[in-house]
């Protein structure tokens, strides 16, 4: 630790984390996590603190300043611990094993994550956010806990490890499983009773987007007919895109709102939610035509676009929560807050128009007399109310924002985590694939052309692996399941989009490298971490579905997909597998598994295999693609293909469209009516 003019420098200096590097210059002697490090904690015999946040977390920024900025604190810390900083974006592995440590002790989790170690890394105590005082109290009992009975604590340790160990095993299921509409419709109508009819979203506060439970919902309520799922998944995403909790001026998501109506959110935002959402509000807007989809879907890539995309195509990851306020001091939301008196100074006449429409009253006030704009209403009901064209609200609402801009643009603006991290990366270009296959927008697939050839040629390693992350031209951590689940699902939606066989080969070629390095040959799932990598406590497993998808759903429908375009049973044996694995936990838990049951849904009904060959393949693919089919795939050819699905299917001077389930194909046609004709999106 160096001290000088009052400003301290630690070991995080060398990092090239944002966040890590956020707490470089605080008085507490932090250290990354490294062989270094814990071989310094056994040889001092000394405890660790696992601090574990993330760089635009406010809760972080807030312990920050009260615990660790404090000398008093650090001199308890540096004098009986050895205290490490996690980015829990770069070492998602550490977080998952402590996280579920603290979640064990508590019955809750999130960050900043703080836990207490033994030297050789099995956790003893934890939680999450500590005012200074319990802090200093909590860390002088464990330290004199250590010192004087250690026994005890390693007593506390080994239960605590192994509850830990046994809380992600996943048992191979031998038996068979029904599957059925019936059970289906058992598991979404348990979930019903969760589920906010009136806003959108789970019941009560706080609310998350949850991309994969709508994405889910949205096939469900089309393919069963179920007009309730329809209108709750359109109810929630109408809300979400006129609350405070999508950018109403740039576009973009924040993470969650803090209450019911979707209005004040914590306002970081981040990669992986925007990418998730692009992909479900294209979606939705296949299915349903709503503008309004539309209007978020483009909002938001302009965001991604302007803010987190880098001269090489890959995609940052996050912006903070807080910002400078007009005093100087960092506040959250002061970017994107609002006085009523500085709005009437900026649209003049149009203030009372605007006020309606973006709610300056009660229903819009945060606090300290800020606004988060907010809406409540389509455009055409407004414009209807307000006795004006649709044209003219469309027009005013335009000029409006541009002008709030300007002014927004000459505040301090929220801190850029500049790291790229490849599942998130994979989860925006799936967003911009899926943009460009609804929208035909071909600047979406040139952004995402720009990207996959980004994660390619930087993050492909010698041995045809995947690195995590990437800074500053270094691509330093061994990439995680997740990494190879969401570039494998990208890729496929590529070259879905593309036909360009290089995107599906690729694809191939990862998910043969997880079954070498992830596989678990016992239980048929995959690892979250290689086997190249240093052990931690536990080797984990990740089964449910959270905010992303879990890495092992994901593969599961990856490998459903590419036993189709490879007539591979192996692949299609193993996703039943994992599929059957999971059986019996997903009926009453549909939230936590709703990508699983994208998985299930595929053996509900027919499953289409749409094959195009000839010259004018991309023309017909792009008409297919006007229509909300969830249950197919995309095959096709100009010339010629290598791919096992397409054999026998050469392009002719005909462009045919084959409609086939499991292998079995109707006559081709010519008319892209009679392929729709051929095709039944109902259960």
């Amino acid at each position: 630790m160096q001290e000088s003019k009052n400003k301290y420098t630690n070991k995080l200096i060398t990092e090239t984390s944002p966040y890590l590097l956020q707490h470089a210059h605080n008085p507490v002697n932090w250290m990354a996590w490294n062989n270094e490090t814990l071989e310094l904690a056994k040889k001092e015999n000394k405890l660790l603190i696992i601090s574990i946040g993330y760089s635009s977390c406010h809760w972080c920024h807030v312990m920050e300043h009260e615990s660790f900025e404090n000398k008093e604190v650090a001199k308890v810390m540096n004098a009986n611990f050895i205290s490490i900083k996690v980015d829990r974006e770069e070492r998602p592995d550490i977080d998952q094993v402590y996280m579920n440590a603290v979640q064990l002790m508590t019955g809750r989790g999130g960050w900043p994550l703080n836990c207490i170690a033994l030297p050789d890394g099995r956790p003893i105590w934890g939680g999450t956010y500590f005012p200074k005082k319990n802090w200093i109290n909590a860390l002088t009992q464990l330290a004199n806990l250590y010192k004087e009975d250690p026994g005890k604590a390693i007593e506390y340790a080994e239960k605590l490890t192994e509850g830990v160990k046994n809380s992600s095993l996943v048992q191979f299921n031998d038996k068979d499983i029904i599957i059925s509409i019936d059970k289906l419709k058992k598991t979404v109508d348990n979930w019903k009773n969760n589920l906010d009819t009136k806003l959108g979203g789970s019941k009560g506060s706080p609310k998350f987007p949850m991309p994969n439970n709508l994405s889910f919902l949205l096939r469900y309520g089309n393919q069963a007919n179920d007009p309730e799922i329809n209108d709750y998944v359109n109810t929630t995403l109408d809300n979400m895109a006129f609350g405070g909790i999508f950018d109403q001026i740039e576009g973009g998501f924040s993470r969650y709102s803090t209450d019911q109506k979707w209005h004040i959110p914590h306002f970081e935002k981040m990669l992986y939610d925007n990418g998730q959402l692009v992909s479900l509000y294209s979606k939705a807007y296949q299915a349903t035509k709503n503008k309004t989809y539309k209007n978020v879907v483009y909002k938001t890539l302009q965001f991604i676009d302007n803010e987190l995309t880098s001269k090489e195509g890959a995609f940052y990851s996050s912006l903070d929560a807080d910002s400078l306020d007009k005093e100087g001091n960092l506040e959250e939301g002061a970017y994107y807050v609002w006085k009523k008196e500085e709005l009437q100074e900026i649209l003049g006449n149009d203030f009372e128009l605007f006020s309606n429409y973006y709610n300056i009253n009660n229903y819009g006030l945060w606090e300290n007399q800020n606004y988060v704009l907010i809406r409540n209403e389509s455009d055409e009901v407004f414009a209807k109310k307000n006795h004006i064209t649709l044209k003219t609200l469309e027009e005013k609402v335009s000029e409006w924002n541009k002008k709030l801009l300007v002014v927004r643009e000459k505040r301090s603006q929220p801190r850029l985590d500049d790291k790229s991290l490849t599942s998130w990366n994979a989860l925006m270009l799936k967003g911009y694939i899926d943009a460009y296959s609804v929208f035909n927008n071909s600047h979406y697939l040139d952004i995402a052309l720009k990207n996959a050839q980004f994660i390619v040629s930087k993050q492909i390693t010698s041995d045809g692996g995947l690195n995590h992350n990437y800074k500053n031209g270094k691509s330093t951590i061994n990439g995680y399941l997740e990494d190879y689940a969401t570039v494998i699902d990208a890729f496929i939606s590529l070259y879905e989009a593309t036909l360009n066989e290089k995107w599906l080969t690729t694809a191939k070629q990862l998910t043969d490298y997880t079954f070498d390095h992830f596989f678990d040959q016992k239980n048929h799932m995959f690892y979250f971490t290689s086997d190249r990598d240093a052990e931690l406590i536990t080797r984990k497993l990740e089964i449910e579905d959270n905010v992303i998808s879990s890495s092992n759903s994901i593969m599961a429908n990856n490998l459903f997909k590419l036993s189709h375009y490879y007539s591979n049973t192996y692949y299609l044996k193993v996703s039943k597998q994992m599929l059957s694995n999971v059986y019996d936990k997903v009926e009453n838990y549909g939230g936590g598994y709703s990508n699983w049951l994208e998985l299930f849904s595929n053996y509900v009904g027919s499953y289409y295999e749409i094959a195009v060959s000839g010259s004018d393949a991309l023309n017909k693919i792009k008409e297919i693609n006007t229509k909300y089919i969830p249950n197919k795939l995309i095959a096709g050819t100009i010339t010629k293909s290598n791919i096992p699905l397409m054999e026998g299917r050469d392009a002719t001077k005909k462009t045919l469209i084959y409609i086939c389930v499991d292998g079995a194909c109707q006559l081709p046609v010519t008319d892209i009516n009679k392929a729709w004709n051929q095709i039944k999106i109902n259960y």
